[in-house]
């Protein structure tokens, strides 16, 4: 565990408020599947690799647990949970629900420096398919839809729907190297934008619900060839 936390000693604040830094480190290693469903994480380990006391690391573990990414087994250990296709599907539920409103509201009214910036993200996203770059290719889809929620003045909806959504990002990570996957995301994208560019409602709720249904549609598949990392 010690390798996957390499570098982790330059958190910028190193005092018992640094759980917040912490929390975001350790939950991008496991929706990034570096701390595969199953690990042990070892506080005194955790402690070790980032340089702080017990304290941060617990509250971190907590915010984790609130999450559903952890699950904390009290005077035994702490363990990244399995992914639960029931969580994934309400998580789903939701951001489809948010998201269709979202492109909805901003279809009324297109900005065009909006669609500019989404227009490079959809462009910097081609580049990370080609070449399966699906870390940074995950990092920008996140960027793209959260900043559909802050142009239609929700960000707060997005940080909710963030909070709910480790146990599809996790799905999704593993459905990310399919053959196609990573272009049919760019390609979905192109196609949001250029509905709410047109200012087409119906055509960017459309698009927008087809793109969130692809990897929760095959849930089942995936979890029958990652049957490890599923509860």
């Amino acid at each position: 565990m010690n390798a996957v936390f390499a570098g982790a000693q330059r958190l910028r604040d190193r005092s018992r408020h640094a759980a917040p830094q912490v929390f975001d480190l350790i939950r991008e290693k496991i929706v990034s599947l570096d701390l595969a469903p199953g690990t042990v994480l070892s506080r005194p380990e955790l402690q070790a690799s980032f340089g702080l006391s017990a304290t941060p690391i617990r509250d971190a573990l907590l915010r984790l647990q609130e999450e559903g990414l952890v699950d904390i087994f009290p005077q035994s250990a702490t363990v990244v949970s399995r992914i639960d296709l029931a969580a994934a599907r309400q998580a789903q539920f939701l951001r489809r629900a948010v998201e269709q409103e979202v492109v909805r509201t901003l279809a009324l009214s297109p900005d065009r420096a909006l669609i500019a910036r989404l227009q490079a993200f959809v462009a910097e996203q081609g580049i990370f398919a080609e070449q399966g770059d699906f870390a940074r290719l995950s990092a920008s889809d996140e960027a793209f839809h959260r900043a559909l929620c802050e142009a239609a003045d929700v960000p707060d909806l997005w940080d909710l729907i963030r909070r709910r959504s480790g146990h599809i990002d996790r799905l999704r990570r593993l459905h990310l190297p399919v053959e196609g996957k990573a272009r049919q995301i760019v390609a979905d994208h192109r196609r949001i934008v250029a509905a709410l560019a047109d200012g087409e409602q119906a055509a960017a709720q459309e698009a927008l619900r087809d793109h969130l249904s692809k990897s929760i549609a095959l849930g089942d598949e995936i979890r029958a060839r990652w049957p490890a990392y599923f509860a």
